[in-house]
């Protein structure tokens, strides 16, 4: 279960320094503006949900200069750092992707990046994406899948094992494009594309892997939350198991796995 509050309160507090760590998110920022151009669509107003601060919004106004654009994220901090990278070229507010403030069919193309993963499930989100859009309306996004950490997954698990704490797993679980699927069609949207690419991020060490993470807010996907000696312990030899099994002269790998996605939704009802 994602503790949603811990969430806010991190990536408020991390507002200021996201941009300068987010590496891997804006290489996903920048291969979905690829996807919705070879979607070919022109929107008279767009939802970005999540928009973190701003980056992806700002590319939206750029293309689109006429369109009405409103952006929310659940952050105050982002939302803030939003507002001042955006000035009078959007509407900026705080709220939650799962209780959006818009009446129905408010918008012609919902959009969010490396948001959705921070949700306990994706139907709350994805009903309120398709209730505030218009009849045929887009719904692209993407977020971090399966696969994701699964380098720092599994030497947690192997030094859970050497401690004899099996099953204590704390690190984050990522829905699978089996889940963004089903979620898509359970809340009416036709699938016109989806599909996973792969993000590897290098760093020196396991540490400054950890500290990265950190800095950009996003602590709930890795098992740093733990005091006391035994769990320094765990975390020691994860950390040895991580540089032995995957460590090479760049030093240890990140993959982040990015299913992106996108959905029209259905004139028919909901549901059905």
């Amino acid at each position: 279960m994602i503790d949603r509050h811990k969430v806010k309160h991190s990536f408020h507090r991390q507002a200021v320094e996201y941009d300068a760590h987010a590496a891997v998110q804006k290489r996903v920022v920048d291969r979905f503006l690829d996807i919705l151009t070879e979607e070919g669509n022109s929107p008279a107003r767009i939802l970005d949900v999540g928009a973190g601060t701003g980056l992806l919004a700002r590319h939206l106004a750029d293309r689109h200069p006429t369109a009405l654009l409103s952006c929310v994220d659940l952050a105050p901090g982002m939302a803030a750092t939003a507002r001042q990278r955006l000035g009078s070229r959007a509407l900026v507010a705080v709220a939650d992707a799962e209780h959006l403030p818009f009446a129905d069919a408010s918008f012609d193309c919902v959009v969010s990046t490396s948001t959705f993963q921070w949700l306990t499930t994706l139907d709350a989100a994805f009903t309120e994406a398709w209730r505030v859009l218009a009849p045929g309306g887009l719904f692209a996004f993407a977020l971090f899948a399966h696969g994701t950490f699964h380098e720092l997954k599994a030497s947690y698990r192997a030094a859970l094992v050497t401690a004899g704490r099996e099953g204590e797993d704390r690190t984050q679980r990522f829905f699978t494009g089996d889940d963004v699927r089903a979620a898509l069609e359970r809340t009416g949207f036709e699938a016109r594309r989806l599909g996973s690419e792969d993000e590897v991020e290098w760093h020196a060490d396991v540490p400054a892997f950890l500290r990265s993470v950190k800095r950009v807010g996003a602590g709930n996907a890795s098992p740093l939350r733990g005091r006391g000696l035994a769990e320094r312990r765990v975390m020691m030899e994860m950390m040895r198991v991580y540089g032995e099994r995957y460590g090479a002269e760049r030093g240890i790998p990140a993959t982040y796995t990015v299913v992106y996605g996108v959905g029209i939704k259905r004139t028919a009802t909901r549901g059905t």
